[in-house]
């Protein structure tokens, strides 16, 4: 359930909604008539307060149409208090019926309450409407809303607004496989500067999780297949879950674009053209050879297939229309008729993952992720139908995160098609995704070797060479990749890369491929660099604390500084390992120590038992302790340090650096084309998504406190909804 946000019709301390206030400066009652109602107002006001706790607690209810929703909402109108006094403005924009106010009608219409029966919830405008309850405190009424609307509203319409936020890649790891090592802790290390992530670190292609969420393999009950030749890898994989992209995603990543386009190319019906690659996208193909291979006509159907063309085609249309009980059945019958018919199994395959995608079931899509296998195993299977069969397991595969299933299967596929670059391509993505650069890299050397032309193939190498930090070897591999224009290679990470690259060694180029990546989409601006956005935020490199609408955590903060510094200090000399090193490949030299108190909304273990005054002050913010997307911490940086320009990788926060030990001169940090320098006691807030750098050329140590707030546009329910970074 979404939360209310922080609003001045809030109590500022615990966050309880203030009382409505009459215009003559009375409170106001609890509904209409109240000024003459007396005792049975009272009474009246218990009896709908347990009926709607009985409708709260009964989910079921709703699903089987029992209660009567006319009669439910036309309560919820008379208890409103003096509820359109205070709305009707706001909400006039909302009034479907042309009554000229926001009724109970027109509530019906946001929630899906048709008159047919139907449920077909207007999320977006519903989701305005809940901003603008939660904005006014209306507890019960905000509830009652997001309640009907979860109930009645289908499940891709919830998770539609579920994630509000638009995202170049997904922020959700893959999870563990059964046959893996055991998970590590979810909890970010306290050393890691996630501001920097996306520049550090190869930027794996993530998972599509647009449609439902991957089970946890190592739940007891569970059934999963048992992934034959398991391949141990190396290293561990970046954080992205995450997936996100929040909020609708755009630029997935699938291990190829032609896993779904192979399995519709049938003998007949007609195989439909495959659509072109839309701008952004990063579907790798591989080359232009796998493109002209997929023009000519696949040969899916053996000499038993052919046999029961009518029955598989049949059954075909029953999927194709979307009759897929139906389908299941006939193909299920096939199955069981003629054991060895590879086209049959397949279309089982297809129906499965088809209902699975239908029902959100990862039951159904592990059981199509099976099937797929038995048919590229049967006796006779032809060329193309095994590739399809195998590419699309792979790509499931790696959709429920089994991420060494996905590259075993894929290396069977390059043994079996050992000439095929495009697969070569898509199992360097496989080592990946698995974390294994070392793999990968392997990979893409014998891809150049064969196809030096290849720029899917170079820009990936470009990546893992950057990652590496052979920064001046990997400029050219990524400049090609990216020059060629083939599918996969438009990705805004690329670009990211290759810019900073080209800062690195002091070419002024730099700005001209980030500025084509701003053209093509990926980029808000030549300055504003973060991937993980949500598009229609003020967006200026540094705010002032009035501007931001947090000024009294400002003025706590330089009310209290030196309290904080003193703390600071005392762990300093206590244990100055509690400041551990910035290892993100961020500094060109010297060093820089962090010390994390928060990150992604949590405490960072037992971190503020060295620091307990400075947390219990921070303790009273939840802007900027339940910040799902920043950081509270210290920083330590020693003279003759320079921190590389970067930037962070969201838009959804705001960084205030307060100053406690500020050596003068030659301490400074520049955003954009702004430069300023820190005092101590004062606070300077900046966005870290804008390119910023830094320089500590004092005498001296340089100590700040860093506190990353939600940016003040985002509405409560984004904030609730968005996924960690």
């Amino acid at each position: 359930m979404a939360q209310k946000k922080n609003s001045k019709t809030h109590n500022k301390r615990d966050g309880r909604p203030a009382p409505v206030e009459h215009k003559n400066g009375k409170r106001a009652e609890a509904g209409p008539g109240a000024a003459d109602s007396g005792p049975r107002f009272s009474m009246f006001t218990w009896l709908v307060v347990v009926a709607l706790l009985g409708v709260w607690s009964s989910v079921a209810v709703f699903y089987f149409d029992i209660v009567d929703y006319d009669r439910v909402l036309a309560r919820a109108q008379e208890f409103r208090m003096n509820f359109s006094e205070v709305l009707q403005g706001k909400l006039a924009a909302y009034d479907t019926d042309g009554d000229g106010d926001f009724d109970v009608e027109d509530a019906k219409v946001l929630l899906g309450l048709t008159k047919d029966g139907g449920r077909s919830a207007n999320a977006e405008s519903l989701e305005e409407v809940l901003n603008i309850l939660a904005e006014e405190g209306s507890d019960w009424i905000y509830g009652f809303f997001t309640f009907l609307y979860d109930v009645v509203s289908p499940p891709a319409q919830r998770e539609k607004t579920s994630k509000p936020e638009v995202e170049t890649p997904t922020q959700r790891a893959p999870e563990p496989e059964e046959d893996g090592p055991a998970a590590e802790e979810t909890s970010v290390p306290g050393s890691q500067d996630v501001e920097s992530e996306i520049q550090a670190a190869v930027p794996l292609p993530p998972l599509d999780d647009s449609h439902f969420v991957p089970d946890d393999p190592t739940e007891p009950g569970e059934r999963y297949e048992e992934e034959p030749g398991s391949i141990d890898t190396t290293g561990v994989l970046v954080e992205e879950s995450q997936p996100e992209e929040t909020e609708g995603e755009s630029g997935r990543y699938q291990t190829s674009s032609t896993l779904s386009a192979e399995a519709e190319a049938e003998e007949p019906p007609k195989a439909e053209p495959e659509p072109e690659p839309r701008t952004g996208s990063t579907q790798p193909t591989g080359s232009r050879q796998e493109a002209d291979a997929k023009k000519k006509k696949l040969k899916l159907l053996n000499k038993i297939d052919k046999s029961i063309k009518s029955e598989i085609d049949a059954a075909e249309r029953l999927r194709r229309k979307g009759n897929l009980d139906v389908a299941l059945k006939a193909f299920d019958s096939l199955v069981q008729q003629h054991p060895l018919s590879p086209r049959a199994r397949y279309g089982k395959a297809q129906v499965q993952d088809d209902l699975a995608e239908k029902l959100r079931s990862n039951d159904l899509l592990q059981s199509a992720i099976n099937t797929y296998g038995e048919a590229a195993e049967l006796p006779g299977v032809t060329s193309d139908l095994l590739r399809a069969a195998l590419r699309r397991r792979a790509e499931r595969q790696q959709f429920l995160g089994r991420m060494r299933g996905s590259l075993a299967t894929l290396q069977k596929l390059v043994d079996v098609f050992p000439d095929d670059v495009g697969l070569r391509n898509d199992l360097g993505v496989a080592h990946l995704l698995l974390g294994d650069n070392k793999g990968a890299k392997k990979v893409y050397e014998e891809v150049l070797a064969v196809a030096p032309s290849n720029g899917f193939a170079k820009v990936h190498y470009g990546f893992i060479l950057k990652a590496e930090n052979k920064i001046a070897e990997s400029i050219p591999y990524l400049r090609e990749g990216l020059e060629s224009g083939e599918p996969g290679t438009d990705d805004g990470r690329f670009y990211f890369h290759l810019g900073d690259a080209l800062q690195r060694v002091g070419d002024d180029s730099a700005y001209r491929w980030y500025e084509r990546g701003h053209q093509r989409g990926h980029f808000a601006s030549v300055w504003q660099r973060s991937l993980y956005n949500v598009e229609g935020l003020k967006a200026q490199p540094w705010w002032t604390p009035q501007e931001t609408g947090y000024t009294d955590l400002v003025r706590m903060l330089e009310r209290n500084w030196k309290t904080i510094r003193d703390e600071a200090l005392a762990v300093m000399d206590r244990s100055r390992g509690r400041f551990l090193p910035e290892e993100e490949n961020l500094r060109e030299k010297g060093e820089w120590g962090q010390y994390t108190l928060w990150q992604q909304g949590k405490r960072v273990g037992s971190a503020c038992q060295g620091v307990p005054k400075t947390c219990a002050l921070m303790e009273r913010f939840p802007e900027t302790t339940g910040c799902k997307r920043g950081q509270i911490k210290f920083s330590v940086m020693q003279p003759g340090t320079h921190v590389w320009p970067h930037t962070g990788p969201t838009n959804c926060r705001l960084r205030m650096h307060l100053g406690l030990v500020i050596p003068a001169p030659g301490c400074r940090i520049r955003c954009t084309n702004q430069t300023r320098e820190w005092e101590e006691g004062k606070v300077l807030i900046f966005d870290d998504s804008f390119e910023h750098e830094v320089w500590q050329e004092a005498d001296g140590y340089r100590l700040i406190f860093i506190v990353d707030v939600w940016h003040p546009e985002l509405s409560q329910y984004q904030r609730q909804t968005l996924s960690p970074i």
